[in-house]
Formats: structure tokens, C-alpha cells, sequence
């Protein structure tokens, strides 16, 4: 049995896992938490981090091996600082890793670098992605081949600053019962470096069929999407940030709509939570990370994942995070 609760590596501080299976094996792309002495605040200037380490496990059961660094914001040209949540996709034998990270003007975009191995090292492109904002890029390769690129985060992730189309450093607060603000989705061109269209804002429904309202914490849009196809249905799952909750969305298209259908995972030790879900000869798999290794620091995070169970109906089974 795969040991569920504990973290991945103890060696380096790991958050924000976006799992993969490329080639059999499973591959784990995380951010990479450093000391520091910073404010911890709402912006999130407590988290900064400043590379990559790509992790990777033979099996459910085998040793997690951290592959070394794959890229550092020194590398890359427009980046300034706080190289975020990351996420992989692999397409006609290439990889390519997606990251957020403020650039010269201290503002969030979305870049891309290119590898020919899953675990890198990784060639940035010189620029961010034309049209990109915000950061915890999420991306889908549908049964097509067609790539889907989701993102966005409230808060430091500056997600409210973008509402029309630029950059607003101080945006009127959202009223709670507004419409929430939902993450961004764009389609990718066919060599993954570039938006084929602009992003557009995906919309979420509660069971009446009326978009969640910016009030509702415990359903609402915060962070983190992640995007996976079960029995032809696509499950939008995203953190409520400041509840701590981890919930999902089923909808019939990857750009949606989407409807809100139940938690997924309870509050983990320390504030945030941003996860991936994962298909592994025939089981599925949830990847998050949690604050335990560091006693609960919020910026010392570990990965972890545990086995993920449907019902009957394809309802995903809330579970507790140190309870089996």
C-alpha cells in the first residue's frame, strides 16, 4: 500500500503538485518552497520560490526520486521573481513546462520551456505567452490532441486586477453577491507555445443553474484549477482559498460551462491547497501538499497523494486528509 500521508521528499521543501503519467511512470512537478524572512501576507510575498525540481516515482510504491533542478528564474529573461505553481504537458514527443512568475513590471504572465525529457532540463522561451496573466497554469491534452491551458488565482495571484482585458493595480472590490470571478481558459496553438485565441473567463453554476456568487467561500473559484476527463466528463477542480477546501465542477466541454458537484478534499495543516488529479494503471490518485513537514509554516510545504474514489453516480468521495 502506498504510504498516503507521507510527504513525497523530506529533503527540499515541495507544494502545488501537478502529477503525470509520461511513458509509465508517474511524474510529479511541483513548486519548490524556500527559507526566507519575508511578510507573509495576501499578496503571497512569503512564497519564493525560484526553481524547479522535478520529482518522479517508478510506481504507486516505489522511492520518489527528485531529479535535480530543471529550471531557474535566472534562466529566464522577463522573470523578476516568484516563480509559482508549474505544470506539464507532453505533445508529439515533446515536453513543455508552464509557470507563472512576476516580470520587470511585478506582474503576473504564464511562460513556457521545452524539453525533450520529461524531467528536463528545460529551454525557456524569451518570452512570456502573449496574452497571459495571472499564475497555477493547468493544461489539458483532450483525447484530440487539442491542448487546453487553464489559470488564474485571486489575491496575490492578481486575478482581480485583469477583469477588463488590462492591468488595474487597485480594481473595485467584488461585491459577495456578484458573480465570482472564474478562472481563465485558452485554447493552445498546435506547438503549445501560444494562445490560439484570447482567454476567456470560465463560469461555474451552482445546482439551480446560477453562477456561484463571489460570497459563497465555500464553493467559489480561488486557485489552483486542474482539469481531468473521467467516463467522457471533464472535472474542473480548484481551491476556495480562504476556506480551505478542495471542490470540483463537471461540465460536457473543456471550456465549459461548469457545474459545481461537491468537495473533494478538507482543510489540510497550513493555508493554502492546490492539488492535480491522476490516472495510474487503473487507479486514480489525488497529489496536494500540506504544511506538516514544517510543523505548519505556511511557506514549508510537502506533497503528498492519496488514492481518489467515484461512486456509482461519478461523484468524486470527499476526503479527509489524516483520515484514511
Amino acid at each position: 500500500m502506498a504510504k498516503q500521508k507521507e510527504p513525497l521528499v523530506k529533503h527540499i521543501y515541495t507544494a502545488d503538485p501537478s502529477a503525470h503519467v509520461f511513458n509509465g511512470k508517474i511524474y510529479v512537478y511541483p513548486s519548490h518552497d524556500l527559507e526566507h524572512d519575508g511578510e507573509d501576507n495576501d499578496d503571497g510575498d512569503e512564497y519564493q520560490m525560484e526553481d524547479y525540481h522535478i520529482l518522479s516515482m517508478d510506481d504507486v510504491d516505489a522511492p520518489c526520486i527528485d531529479n535535480g533542478e530543471a529550471l531557474n528564474m535566472r534562466d529566464v529573461p522577463w522573470v523578476s521573481k516568484q516563480m509559482w505553481a508549474p505544470d506539464c504537458a507532453e505533445k508529439n514527443g515533446k515536453y513543455y513546462l508552464f509557470f507563472p512568475a512576476r516580470d520587470k513590471k511585478m506582474q503576473f504572465h504564464i511562460g513556457v520551456a521545452v524539453s525533450d525529457n520529461p524531467v528536463g532540463p528545460f529551454k525557456p522561451e524569451p518570452d512570456y505567452i502573449k496574452g497571459s496573466f495571472s499564475i497555477d497554469p493547468a493544461v489539458l491534452v483532450d483525447d484530440d490532441g487539442s491542448a487546453y491551458i487553464y489559470f488564474g488565482g485571486l489575491w496575490g495571484g492578481q486575478l482581480e486586477k485583469w477583469q477588463t482585458g488590462e492591468f488595474v493595480e487597485n480594481p473595485a472590490e467584488i461585491p459577495a453577491d456578484a458573480k465570482a470571478l472564474g478562472p481563465q481558459v485558452a485554447k493552445l496553438t498546435d506547438d503549445m507555445l501560444q494562445f490560439e485565441a484570447a482567454p476567456q473567463e470560465i463560469t461555474i453554476l451552482d445546482e439551480n443553474g446560477e453562477p456561484i456568487k463571489a460570497g459563497d467561500e465555500d464553493r467559489r473559484y480561488f486557485e489552483g484549477p486542474w482539469m481531468h476527463k473521467y467516463n467522457g466528463k471533464y472535472y474542473l477542480s480548484y481551491s476556495t482559498g480562504t476556506t480551505h477546501y478542495l471542490v470540483y465542477a463537471i461540465g460536457d466541454s473543456p471550456m465549459g460551462p461548469f457545474k459545481y458537484a461537491g468537495r473533494i478534499l478538507e482543510p489540510v495543516i497550513g493555508w493554502t491547497t492546490h492539488h492535480s488529479i491522476v490516472e495510474y494503471k487503473g487507479k486514480w490518485y489525488l497529489f496536494y501538499h500540506d504544511s506538516s513537514l514544517s510543523g505548519g509554516v505556511n511557506h514549508r510545504r510537502c506533497v503528498k497523494f492519496r488514492e481518489l474514489k467515484y461512486d456509482e453516480n461519478g461523484k468524486i468521495i470527499t476526503m479527509k486528509p489524516y483520515e484514511d
